[in-house]
C-alpha cells in the first residue's frame, strides 16, 4: 500500500513509521506544521510541532530512507482546534482538544490530502489497535500498553477514516521498548521526552493561555446556597470538578474542601460545593460516532464509560437515539462536566464516542 506517515518529530510516530516501511509499503513522511509562530520552540517536555520538531521528524525520514514533506496546517489548526477550544471555554464547557485535533487534523483534513494524492492509508504513532472481524468489520481496541493507551481520543475518527488508518504501535508492550527499537534501529529521538500538556500552550499555563486570548471579567464565586465566597477573573477559566486555585478566603462551616460544581459563564459565576454534589448517575453527550456497526445502541447496550483519557471506566447500559447517546451508569461518576468527550467500551473495544451535553444527578 501507498502510507503515508504523520511524523511528529518524536519516537511514537518514528518507529510507527519505521515499522510501516518494514511491512512493505511504500511510505511517505509528512511533518504537520501547526503553529503559527514559526520560531516557537519546546519547553522542556512540553508542546509539540515546534521547529526543532520538524528538524527531527527530517532525520527520522532520512534515517528511514522516505520522502519527507512538511504541510502547513497552522490555519486549519487554528480555526478547527484552538478557536474551539476558547470557544468551549467560554460557553462555561471543559473541551479535549486533543480528540478536535484527531477529528479535524489528523483524520480528516490531513486523510483528506492523502486521499487525493493517491495514498490508500495514513500511519501516526498513536498507542491503539485495529482488528479486523471475519466479517470485514474494523474494530478499534485498547492499546496492549494500558499506560499509553490512546483509543479514547481516538474514538472520534467514526468507521469509513478507520478504515483508512494504521497504528503500528498499538501492539507495543511499554513504552520502553518503543524507545528501545527507535535505539536500535538508530533513530536519533530514541530518549526525546513525550511531550504532554496541550500542544498549543506549551508553558503549562491554561488558565494564563484563556485570559490573554478572553481577557479578564471579574465576578463572583457562589456556594449551594447562593452566598459569595470568592471572586475570579473570568468564568471560563474554571471547570467541574476542579479543587485548586479556586482563591476562596476562608473554609467552608464544616471545614471539608471545596469544589467547582458549575460554571455559567452567561451569568459570569462560579459555583462551588462539597464533593458529594460532583456525583451523577446518568450521562447524556450529543453529537455520536458510533464505531460498532454490528452493535445496535438503539436498545439498552451493557458497556464501560469512560470521560477522560485516562480516567477510570464506569460499567453501564448505554442506549443511543440518531446522534445522541445516553449511558446509565451503574454507579457514580465523579467531576462529569459538559464539553468532555464520552467514549463507552465493550472490554477494550471502542464502541462509540459522543460531546458531554449537560449533567444529571
Amino acid at each position: 500500500m501507498r502510507v503515508l506517515a504523520a511524523l511528529s518529530g518524536g519516537v511514537d510516530s518514528a518507529v510507527a513509521a519505521a515499522r510501516a516501511v518494514e511491512a512493505g509499503h511504500d511510505v511517505v513522511g509528512v511533518h504537520m506544521a501547526l503553529s503559527r509562530n514559526r520560531d516557537e520552540f519546546r519547553s522542556g517536555s512540553r508542546g509539540c510541532c515546534s521547529i526543532e520538531d520538524s528538524h527531527d521528524a527530517r532525520r527520522a525520514a532520512d534515517k528511514l530512507g522516505i520522502p519527507y514533506y512538511v504541510w502547513d496546517l497552522s490555519e486549519e489548526f487554528h480555526d478547527t482546534v484552538v478557536k474551539d477550544f476558547l470557544s468551549e471555554y467560554s460557553a462555561g464547557r471543559t473541551p479535549n482538544p486533543c480528540v478536535r485535533c484527531n477529528e479535524h487534523i489528523k483524520f480528516d483534513t490531513l486523510l483528506e490530502r492523502a486521499q487525493a494524492l493517491g495514498f490508500d492509508a495514513v500511519c501516526t504513532g498513536h498507542y491503539a489497535r485495529i482488528e479486523i472481524r471475519d466479517d470485514g468489520v474494523r474494530e478499534l481496541h485498547r492499546a496492549a500498553d494500558a499506560a499509553k493507551d490512546q483509543s479514547y481520543v481516538l474514538a472520534v475518527m467514526g468507521p469509513d477514516k478507520l478504515a483508512r488508518s494504521m497504528f503500528p504501535l498499538g501492539t507495543a508492550e511499554t513504552k520502553s521498548d518503543v524507545r528501545a527499537e527507535a535505539a536500535a534501529r538508530g533513530l536519533g529521538v530514541s530518549n526525546k521526552p513525550d511531550s504532554y500538556d496541550i500542544c498549543f500552550v506549551a508553558d503549562g499555563d491554561t488558565k494564563g493561555f484563556l485570559q490573554r486570548a478572553l481577557g479578564e471579567s471579574p465576578g463572583e464565586i457562589q456556594d449551594e446556597s447562593g452566598a459569595v465566597v470568592g471572586e475570579h477573573t473570568g468564568a471560563y477559566s474554571y471547570t467541574v470538578g476542579q479543587r485548586k486555585g479556586l482563591g476562596i478566603g476562608r473554609p467552608a462551616a464544616d471545614g471539608a474542601p471545596r469544589y467547582v460544581t458549575g460554571v455559567d459563564t452567561a451569568r459570569n459565576v462560579v459555583t462551588v460545593g462539597p464533593e458529594t454534589l460532583l456525583s451523577v448517575s446518568t450521562l447524556e453527550a450529543d453529537a455520536a460516532v458510533w464505531l460498532a456497526p454490528d452493535v445496535s445502541a438503539d436498545a439498552p447496550t451493557r458497556c464501560e464509560a469512560q470521560v477522560r483519557a485516562h480516567g477510570m471506566p464506569v460499567p453501564g447500559t448505554v442506549t443511543r437515539d440518531g446522534d445522541r447517546i445516553v449511558v446509565e451508569l451503574d454507579e457514580p461518576m465523579r467531576g462529569v462536566a459538559a464539553g468532555q468527550s464520552l467514549v463507552v467500551f465493550d472490554g477494550t473495544r471502542v464502541l462509540g464516542q459522543a460531546t458531554l451535553a449537560k449533567r444529571e444527578a
